[in-house]
């Protein structure tokens, strides 16, 4: 193991939390968490922040490890030749090596009016801001959800049983991962609640205004707020510090999660795109792929080849207000299947679902390397893609 090696991981959510206690097992290991936020934020619990059932916030105290100095700031800039941060305030931080867990965030929207009039909740920050737009809306006021994901169906959810008048847009089908049983139960537990499901390629949404959403085929929905779910997109970090990414920007990189650039660079989470195959973007990814990212860091400063990605899926877990909740369970290459839990039960597990990442943290945080959901062996789909990516163009393995 070399002496004194500092590591620096870049965002403080679900991938880089638990990256950053893992990489507390040895003492000769210095880790640094650089966050623009001074608290943990649950990101799968926003919608019930808008919904006012919960702050969708935890102190780091009760995740991060105590051997983790965490830096309240925002990186503008990765110097990887120089092997340093540049940070918002001024100042810099060096590395040895660097976990690049910055997360997603909301999609640039590329629809006219809907930067100026609609509400994204991909972010704390964000989410804040439409609080008190939703607390001065009459209750009877016309509410429009953007957006057919889980995010969308549980903002709608969780509005409309507050009492609030609730349209969901789905320019495509209502839960696209779902089966199509568990996509019924949904269906049904939207319609009990009052949300009107406008879903299909005729219910695009062409624009916004201040009072109106309109729709491809020309309707006009009446809007006094609304709110935009549909899509993430990633930081532009990477790219504007000159490293290879994706489309969306993502950084690229092999199958250990090493930087296709840089082999003191790895990228975990919702920024990370290994193979340029990158996972769906939750949190189900996101934990595994920093406990991953970290076991790549500390396989390489014990002189040892880092194992690959091996990642597993099981389901998919959407709340339906505080009451019912679907549990849809999918094969391990994450694809549905036609079993699922629905009505109450479904609510208490997704419930638990919530409260075991929490878990999950605060146990690595406690006892570092205790974690292994990253090393349960993953469906064939992720294998077969590989296999036919590098039929066209092989994939080099670093070793060193």
């Amino acid at each position: 193991m070399v002496q004194n090696t500092d590591v620096v991981v870049v965002g403080g959510g679900y991938a880089g939390v638990m990256a950053a206690n893992r990489l507390t097992q040895h003492d000769d290991v210095t880790v640094t968490l650089i966050n623009p936020r001074p608290t943990f934020v649950h990101r799968v619990r926003l919608h019930q922040m808008v919904g006012g059932t919960d702050t969708a916030v935890v102190d780091y105290q009760k995740v991060l490890a105590q051997g983790v100095r965490l830096v309240v700031d925002s990186v503008t800039r990765i110097d990887a030749a120089g092997r340093g941060v540049e940070l918002a305030s001024g100042g810099a931080v060096g590395y040895d090596y660097l976990v690049y867990a910055v997360g997603s965030g909301s999609a640039d929207p590329q629809v006219p009016g809907a930067a100026e009039f609609a509400y994204p909740i991909a972010g704390l920050e964000e989410a804040q801001r439409l609080l008190p737009v939703l607390d001065a809306a009459p209750a009877s006021a016309a509410v429009t959800v953007v957006g057919a994901g889980p995010t969308g169906i549980e903002t709608a959810a969780e509005l409309a049983e507050q009492g609030r008048s609730v349209t969901l847009v789905c320019g495509g089908v209502l839960g696209p991962y779902l089966h199509r049983r568990g996509r019924r139960s949904v269906t049904g537990r939207l319609a009990a609640l009052g949300v009107r499901v406008v879903e299909g390629p005729a219910a695009k949404v062409t624009s916004v205004a201040r009072d109106a959403v309109r729709l491809a085929d020309g309707r006009q929905l009446p809007s006094a707020v609304t709110v935009w779910t549909a899509g993430f997109g990633v930081p532009d970090l990477a790219s504007r510090s000159g490293l290879s990414t994706d489309v969306l920007g993502r950084v690229l990189t092999d199958e250990t999660l090493t930087s296709v650039d840089d082999d003191r660079i790895v990228a975990a989470g919702d920024s990370a795109a290994p193979s340029g195959l990158p996972l769906r973007m939750s949190c189900q990814a996101a934990m595994p792929l920093g406990a991953r990212a970290a076991d790549t860091v500390l396989s390489r400063l014990a002189g040892e080849q880092p194992g690959t990605l091996n990642q597993s899926f099981g389901a998919q877990c959407i709340s339906l207000g505080r009451g019912t909740g679907i549990f849809q369970f999918g094969n391990r290459s994450d694809v549905a299947v036609w079993f699922h839990i629905d009505g109450r039960l479904g609510a208490r597990m997704k419930e638990g679902v919530c409260k075991g990442i929490v878990k999950h943290l605060a146990d690595e945080a406690h006892k570092p390397g205790g974690y292994s959901l990253h090393r349960v062996k993953g469906g064939a789909g992720r294998r077969e893609a590989l296999a036919a990516l590098r039929a066209e163009a092989p994939v080099v393995e670093r070793t060193s």
